[in-house]
């Protein structure tokens, strides 16, 4: 079955305060690291995920990265013009992906990372031009460098410079097509990348975690699950929230809507079944939870995954928030 885009909402679940701790899981994560060297090998353009916040091209770190930006992040006056239009990137690129040029006439872009409602990152790739370097234009850098008074060696900048990447508008437009559409998965897996996430995993929690995913469908509490891995509650719910970097609470309930999710893979399961089998005590609980995790109504995320084919049960849920 072909893979549903949903995003999810944030760890915290605090709109507008996005738990930017998911972007260095889904930087780690297999999916991320595949597309990230299947794109670069391909267009042979830098690819970079950042977390909104850190203003900082991550492109010079590729080693697709543009010589000539590499160049001049080596000067403060033109690493500050850098720095500046990564700031305008962050505030403009929020709805969908944008295009900006900056003053060597280099074009980079952003494509936005939503997890709900909230934007906790972008893809960022470009540093090429859409028409071939010319003299003109870079005796414009030049004179913009002089102006800002920066030392650069005209010669390895002249080299850099008319060695930039060109490729034609619309290539370039596909190329950042393509980032949007796996912007888009990488909202639909946040949740399972966060969820899976075990790096340096203490036995007890690898313990409790089994324990909660064999037991999610009960009424489960943290004392039930701490007394299972031998630990004491206090001890437990702070070690188990630094290792996966949820509140016990969360994760039960990010389980809870995978679970859901899983059986509503089946057309004709209905959701307030698949809510109570899944460990829910009450469809509105239920339905606000599925909201704040899946970034849509349970109905709605239903009709999205079968379409027009999938049976029509009694909008419960619409009515029990």
């Amino acid at each position: 079955m072909q893979a549903t885009t949903f995003p999810i909402a944030t760890p915290n679940g605090l709109a507008g305060k996005p738990d930017h701790s998911i972007v260095p899981q889904l930087q780690r994560s297999e999916i991320f690291r595949d597309f990230h060297q299947a794109y670069e090998n391909t267009t042979g353009l830098p690819l970079a995920l950042r977390a909104t916040g850190s203003f900082l091209s991550p492109l010079h770190a590729s080693k697709r990265a543009n010589p000539l930006c590499q160049l001049m992040a080596a000067s403060n006056a033109s690493c500050a013009a850098c720095l500046r239009l990564q700031q305008r990137m962050e505030t403009e690129a929020l709805s969908d992906a944008q295009t900006f040029q900056c003053f060597a006439g280099l074009r980079e872009s952003a494509v936005p990372v939503r997890v709900g409602r909230d934007v906790i990152g972008h893809l960022q790739t470009g540093q090429v031009m859409f028409r071939a370097p010319t003299k003109g234009g870079f005796a414009k850098v030049v004179s913009q460098l002089a102006v800002w008074g920066a030392t650069v060696d005209l010669r390895q900048l002249e080299t850099a410079y008319f060695r930039t990447r060109t490729v034609t508008k619309k290539q370039y437009d596909s190329m950042v097509r393509l980032l949007s559409i796996f912007a888009q998965q990488l909202g639909a897996v946040s949740n399972q990348v966060l969820m899976q996430e075990a790096a340096a995993e203490l036995p007890a929690i690898a313990k409790a975690r089994a324990y909660i995913a064999e037991h999610h469908g009960d009424d489960l509490s943290l004392v039930q699950v701490a007394q299972a891995v031998n630990m004491s509650a206090f001890y437990f719910c702070k070690t188990f929230r630094s290792v996966t970097g949820l509140t016990f609470t969360d994760y039960v309930a990010r389980l809870r809507i995978e679970s859901v999710k899983t059986m509503l893979l089946n057309p004709h399961t209905r959701i307030s079944e698949a809510a109570y089998a899944a460990g829910f005590q009450s469809l509105s609980q239920f339905n606000r939870v599925f909201r704040r995790i899946a970034g849509a109504s349970p109905t709605d995320y239903r009709e999205r995954l079968h379409g027009a084919a999938a049976p029509r049960h009694p909008r419960i849920l619409e009515n029990a928030a």
